[in-house]
């Protein structure tokens, strides 16, 4: 069971002589040693939650895959290679990939982008689903692939990025960086956002990359490597940054909660906070999930804490979304739980199918878009 989880989480070089290490058990999924989650109490519920539709794509096996949406569609894929749009909760079209599917999706009004355990990159038409273009990726894809700017880019295993002609599939340019021996495999997604590419790397570091050319702009410190052994020093960005006008926030495993200067990379404040699966950004708070299962708000000006919900412990929760006042996360169990955003109180609470709720959840329209570990597909809602 361990060497499974190696495989999950850790560069393949490293997984079979790291696979017993136990301080990477918060964010194990198959762990089952140490402490328990947090059982569920009853809440006193002050909005109303409910499923508004559901779907099925297939089962996520060993992978997260994050659904993408491009106004009221939805695109879902599976291990097996399945890919689904969804208008308005019914299905408009379902393909396959043709091979198994391991990082996806990215979508934009025009195509749908998909990545394969082989580092095949695949392009759809969004209206119809027909095949567009393959590319060649230097390693497997775990990461949708970011769509924008008349690019693709995408991470691989390798911790690359790599950007491709979105009319063709040509590569246009690679950006690499030295990798410590030992570092987290990585699912979230790049983030195009005008002339940059942002994204997290292991060490701590996040970079603004150009989008003509792959240049390295600027890199900001969100974490530095520190401890006596490989697995102390630790200290990798595993989700995607968050941007706020012009500030962009970042957080990193076993490391720090940093917030910085989206122009030029200054520094605006950090604080020390362990999370792997990330943090949501609004105009008044940061809110992260810390890899002991508590929800926390900042300020965004400083830092400072404001509320922290501690109720939560171990239950692998997501990174937080922010809907209609309240903040929601989701579980490994498939609950979704509904936050009062002044407070952090618990304002209501619903559970899909079950099964774990890995990738991040997606904003549609009023709901939320879940996809679940055994393939549900929910769009829920709290109000």
């Amino acid at each position: 069971m361990k060497k499974r989880l190696a495989a999950v989480l850790l560069m393949p070089a490293l997984a079979f002589s790291l696979a017993g290490c136990s301080s990477l058990d918060s964010i194990n999924p198959f762990a089952s040693s140490g402490p328990k989650m947090a059982e569920l109490q009853p809440i006193k519920a002050t909005a109303e939650a409910r499923v508004v539709w559901r779907e099925s794509v297939g089962k996520s096996d060993i992978y997260a895959f994050t659904p993408a949406v491009v106004g009221s569609s939805v695109y879902a894929a599976s291990r097996d290679g399945s890919l689904i749009r969804i208008d308005d909760g019914k299905p408009a079209w379902k393909v396959n990939a043709g091979q198994a599917i391991s990082g996806g999706v990215g979508a934009d009004e025009n195509m749908v982008v998909v990545g394969s355990p082989k580092g095949d990159l695949l392009a759809f038409a969004a209206a119809d689903g027909k095949p567009l273009w393959k590319a060649k990726a230097t390693s497997e894809i775990l990461s949708p692939p970011a769509v924008g700017e008349g690019l693709v880019v995408v991470r691989s295993g390798d911790n690359r990025l790599a950007a491709y002609d979105a009319a063709d599939g040509k590569r246009k340019w690679i950006y690499q960086r030295p990798t410590p021996a030992l570092s987290l495999r990585v699912t979230a997604a790049p983030i195009i956002e005008g002339k940059y590419v942002f994204a997290g790397f292991p060490g701590g570091k996040l970079i603004a990359v150009s989008t003509a050319n792959g240049a390295a702009m600027w890199d900001g410190t969100v974490a530095l490597p520190k401890g006596t052994t490989e697995l102390d020093r630790v200290a990798d960005i595993t989700s995607s940054p968050v941007i706020s006008g012009r500030t962009i926030c970042a957080v990193a495993f076993q490391g720090r909660v940093a917030c910085f200067d989206l122009g030029n990379g200054n520094l605006i404040w950090a604080r020390d906070m362990s999370s792997s699966v990330g943090l949501s950004i609004d105009a008044r708070y940061l809110y992260v999930s810390d890899d002991k299962g508590s929800v926390h708000a900042l300020d965004m000006a400083s830092g400072a804490s404001i509320w922290k919900q501690d109720k939560l412990s171990l239950r692998r929760l997501t990174a937080p979304v922010i809907r209609r006042g309240l903040v929601a996360v989701a579980d490994a169990q498939g609950v979704v739980h509904f936050l009062s955003r002044d407070d952090g109180s618990f304002a209501a609470r619903l559970t899909t199918d079950g099964s774990a709720v890995v990738a991040p959840m997606q904003v549609l329209g009023t709901s939320l878009l879940v996809q679940t570990s055994s393939g549900g597909v929910f769009a829920v809602e709290a109000q």
